[in-house]
């Protein structure tokens, strides 16, 4: 009987010793959240085999009392931003494929790709940087860039990560001064119209810059123009083709062949300028080049002849004159 009370004792004990070892494993952990374990050797759970194979269980077998203890409270966590993630839109542009980049005076527009109510597309980002970085949600867009009279636009995805878009703007710059003579003629006395094309070519033209003053620089697409340069505001104009090449600055210097007229009325030769008179300058053939009213009108003139008519006081007087290319003069009309 002591025989089978052994046998028995010897049976249950890895029973309990199992059932111990189950009990004591932790609950399981939902799916996600387990954290990695770094590789290394397996572990093995089986127990060691030889003589101290059986697990020794802990004395006193009396279960110790349960301390009443409050559950941790855990640590507030920082939540994650949850806003869209962002793309970067980098830009540059050259004035060629095979030429530099373009360094200064970019305008860069950045458009909705979709009209609004209006009709008009939003204006989303600007930026006049030459390289600009410009941070995007992801979407569609729509890329304007300038420089001067030069532009280009071209529809863009953005995703979240780095998008480079590289533009051809084949600019160059025109810069234009007048000389009469060897003297060059002050900025406010003459000015330029520049025209795309030659003037050679027919049709009507719109000029593409109505008015550029002496000495500005005009950005313009590479190709042909023609400029039409007045110096005063009478007959003294000259038209000259001339042709814009990608990243250079062409100088053009325009000469005029003219001088300063200055047109008074006397009494009698050298006297005092009478008020009041009114100035017709006209060709040998009668063609009317300029009218004024004043004592000391000044006019400038295309080199040639001409003919002065001073009206005062209901009488006619005349008298013809040359004008000699850059010698500036005095016309006396005497009232007799």
């Amino acid at each position: 009987m002591v025989l089978a009370l052994a046998l028995l004792q010897a049976v249950a004990l890895p029973q309990a010793a199992s059932a111990q070892f189950f009990s004591d494993r932790p609950a399981p952990v939902p799916p996600g959240s387990i954290p990695d374990v770094p590789s290394g050797p397996a572990i093995s759970l089986a127990p060691p085999s030889g003589p101290a194979s059986t697990p020794l269980l802990p004395a006193p077998l009396t279960q110790p009392p349960v301390a009443n203890v409050a559950p941790p409270v855990p640590s507030p966590v920082q939540a994650a931003p949850t806003g869209p993630a962002q793309g970067v839109l980098a830009l540059t542009a050259r004035y060629g494929k095979d030429m530099p980049v373009i360094n200064s005076g970019l305008v860069w527009r950045v458009y909705s790709d979709r009209p609004d109510e209006t009709g008009a597309f939003k204006l989303i980002r600007e930026d006049r940087g030459a390289t600009p970085n410009i941070v995007l949600p992801p979407g569609n867009y729509v890329v304007h860039v300038a420089l001067g009279l030069v532009s280009a636009v071209r529809p863009v995805t953005i995703k979240s990560e780095t998008d480079r878009e590289a533009f051809v703007l084949p600019a160059g710059g025109l810069r234009i001064e007048g000389r009469v003579g060897t003297s060059k003629i002050p900025q406010n006395q003459i000015s330029f119209s520049i025209y795309k094309g030659s003037q050679f070519e027919g049709g009507e033209r719109t000029p593409l810059l109505p008015s550029v003053p002496a000495g500005d620089v005009v950005l313009l697409q590479e190709g042909t123009y023609y400029i039409i340069s007045n110096y005063g505001d009478a007959n003294s104009v000259v038209r000259s083709d001339i042709r814009v090449q990608a990243s250079k600055l062409t100088d053009v210097t325009i000469t005029h062949r003219a001088a300063v007229i200055t047109m008074k009325l006397v009494s009698d030769k050298g006297g005092e300028a009478l008020a009041n008179t009114a100035w017709s300058v006209i060709t040998p053939a009668g063609d009317v080049i300029k009218e004024s009213i004043g004592a000391f009108p000044r006019v400038t003139l295309a080199e040639g002849e001409y003919r002065a008519i001073a009206k005062n006081e209901g009488k006619v007087f005349e008298r013809p004159f040359n004008v000699v290319n850059g010698v500036d003069g005095e016309i006396e009309v005497i009232a007799r």
